[in-house]
């Protein structure tokens, strides 16, 4: 395995002000040896589009709790495929309805982490899933 940190971007997309989880695992995963981008509230999916690329980040872990988990996690797939980042791994947790996880995988979302998900499960998927991208 590389000595190279994995680069993950923590995103908060919409208009929901609920930002505790998170703030939890972006604090987790840096805590687990990740490096760790937290974008903040309210953002856009080309805004997060835009940060994952600069930051060049090998995964984005958003945050939903709005319930538009099915427009804003396509979104951001969509946007890293025209921006040639489609090799950027899109993971997710929050409120999402146990019946709408499988068609957010089938869109190309790696993984949904629901509440009761313990910090140390997400990082050890983080471990063992995500792959520096170059």
């Amino acid at each position: 395995m590389s000595d190279q940190k994995l680069r993950i971007l923590v995103a908060k997309p919409g208009l929901d002000g609920h930002d505790r989880g998170a703030k939890i695992i972006a604090r987790a995963l840096r805590d687990e040896g990740f490096e760790v981008i937290y974008t903040g509230l309210h953002q856009t999916p080309e805004m997060i589009v835009a940060a994952a690329v600069q930051e060049d980040v090998d995964a984005i872990g958003m945050s939903i709790m709005s319930g538009a988990h099915m427009t804003l996690f396509p979104a951001v797939i969509d946007l890293l495929k025209a921006q040639g980042a489609s090799d950027v791994c899109v993971f997710g947790g929050g409120i999402i309805p146990d019946g709408d996880i499988p068609a957010l995988k089938q869109l190309g979302v790696a993984e949904i982490f629901l509440p009761g998900a313990s910090t140390r499960d997400i990082a050890a998927w983080v471990r063992t899933n995500i792959h520096p991208r170059s």
